[in-house]
C-alpha cells in the first residue's frame, strides 16, 4: 500500500528557509570562534573575580565599582611582577653557570665520541654512521631554510596571543564595572516577580559553582606547587650542587603554569627539570620522575576530589566535563568545561525539582476536585 503526502509550496519553502538560516548561524559561529572565544574566557574571568571585588566595593567609602576592579587588577600585575622577579633571576643564573660548564662538557662529548669511534671501526657499521649522519644534515638544511619563516610567524603568533590578552583583560574589567547594571536592567525587564525571584535563584547558584571551581583550582595549583617545591627542597639536601633557593622560584613557576589548563603543569615541570639538570643531572631525573608521578596523583585523585567537592560533581562526573570539553572544543573546552558542566548540573536539578513541585501539586486532593468541576479531568 502506497502513502502518499502531499506538501504545500508555502510549506516547502519554510522548511528549507529554516533548514538555511540554521547553516547561516553555524556558519557565523564557526567564523566568529575566535572572537566568542575570547569573550567566554573574559567573561568566565568577570564571574570569577565579581565575588572579590564585590566585597571591596562594599569596603571602600563611596563604594565605587570602578576603584574595587581597578584595585583588584592592580594586586593581580603586582602578583605577576613578583612571580616574574623570583622566577627570572634563578633561570639566568642557571643559564650563565650552563654557558660556563659549556667548555667541560664539550671536552667531555669529544672524549666520549673518540670512544665512540673505535667502537665505529671494531663493528665496521661506518656506512650506517655515514648514512645517519647525512640524513642529519639533510634535516637541519630544511630547518635551516625555514627557520627564517618559522621565526617569523612565531612574532606573529605571540603577537596574536599578546593581543588576545588584552583584549580579555580589557573585557574582564568592562564586565566587572557594568556587570551589575546590566543585571539590573536585565531584571527590570520581568513583569513576573515570581518569575524573576526564580531566574535569580538559578543565576546566583550557578555563580557559585564558576565561583567554586576559582576556589578548587587555586588549591589544587597551590598544593602542587608547595610539593614541587619542598621536592626540590629535599633534592637540595642529597645533592650540594643544587642551591636550595632554587625552591621558592619551583613553587612560583609551577603555581603560575599549573594555571594554565591541562599543558601548563607539564611546561613547569619541564622547565624545573631542566634547571635542576643544569646543577645536577640525577637530581633532575629523580625531580622528572616524581613529577610525572605526581600528576597522575593529582589528575586522577586529588582535582577530581577537590573539585567535586567545591561544585558538588562527582569524579567521574568532573573526568567526563574535562575529557569531553578538551576533545570537542580544545584548550577554550577544557578551561570552562568543569563549571559548565555544574551549572547544567544545576539546571537539570531544578528542572527535575519543579517537575516534581508539580506532580504533588497535582495529586492534592482539592487540585483534582477543582479540575473535575473545571471540566479538565474526564
Amino acid at each position: 500500500m502506497k502513502v502518499r503526502i502531499e506538501i504545500d509550496t508555502k510549506t516547502f519553502v519554510r522548511f528549507w528557509l529554516v533548514v538555511i538560516g540554521f547553516a547561516f548561524v553555524i556558519l557565523a559561529l564557526y567564523s566568529a570562534r575566535t572572537a566568542l572565544t575570547i569573550i567566554g574566557v573574559a567573561f568566565f574571568l568577570a564571574l570569577a573575580l565579581n565575588g572579590p571585588v564585590s566585597r571591596l566595593a562594599k569596603v571602600l567609602p563611596d563604594r565605587s565599582r570602578t576603584l574595587s576592579t581597578a584595585i583588584a587588577f592592580t594586586v593581580v600585575v603586582a602578583i605577576l611582577a613578583a612571580v616574574v622577579f623570583l622566577v627570572v633571576p634563578p633561570i639566568v643564573q642557571q643559564t650563565a653557570k650552563f654557558i660556563d660548564s659549556a667548555p667541560g662538557l664539550l671536552r667531555s662529548m669529544s672524549e666520549q665520541w673518540q670512544g665512540l669511534g673505535s667502537l665505529i671501526e671494531k663493528y665496521h657499521i661506518q656506512p650506517q654512521v655515514d648514512q645517519a649522519v647525512k640524513s642529519l644534515q639533510a634535516d637541519s638544511t630544511r630547518w635551516a631554510a625555514g627557520f627564517g619563516k618559522n621565526f617569523i610567524s612565531g612574532i606573529g603568533s605571540a603577537m596574536s596571543m599578546f593581543a588576545a590578552a588584552l583584549l580579555v583583560l580589557v573585557l574582564t574589567f568592562l564586565m566587572l564595572v557594568e556587570g551589575p547594571g546590566w543585571l539590573q536592567r536585565i531584571w527590570g525587564i520581568y513583569r513576573d516577580e515570581r518569575k524573576m525571584k526564580y531566574h535569580k535563584h538559578l543565576v546566583n547558584r550557578m555563580h557559585s559553582v564558576v565561583s567554586g571551581y576559582v576556589t578548587g583550582q587555586l588549591t589544587v595549583t597551590g598544593i602542587g606547587a608547595a610539593c614541587a617545591g619542598a621536592m626540590v627542597f629535599i633534592l637540595s639536601l642529597f645533592f650540594p650542587e643544587v642551591p636550595a633557593n632554587l625552591a621558592l622560584p619551583t613553587i612560583a613557576i609551577t603555581f603560575t603554569l599549573a594555571l594554565i589548563p591541562m599543558f601548563g603543569a607539564t611546561i613547569a615541570g619541564v622547565i624545573v627539570s631542566l634547571l635542576l639538570v643544569l646543577n645536577s643531572l640525577p637530581a633532575g631525573i629523580i625531580f622528572a620522575v616524581y613529577f610525572m608521578i605526581y600528576q597522575q596523583v593529582e589528575n586522577n585523585f586529588i582535582s577530581p576530589t577537590i573539585q567535586a567537592r567545591r561544585i558538588e560533581l562527582s569524579p567521574l562526573a568532573v573526568l567526563v566535563a574535562v575529557t569531553v570539553g578538551l576533545y570537542v572544543f580544545g584548550i577554550a573546552g577544557g578551561i570552562i568545561s568543569i563549571p559548565v558542566a555544574g551549572c547544567l548540573k544545576v539546571l537539570v536539578e531544578e528542572y527535575f525539582e519543579n517537575n516534581h513541585k508539580e506532580r504533588v501539586e497535582q495529586d492534592k486532593p482539592l487540585t483534582k476536585l477543582v479540575k473535575k468541576l473545571t471540566g479538565e479531568e474526564a
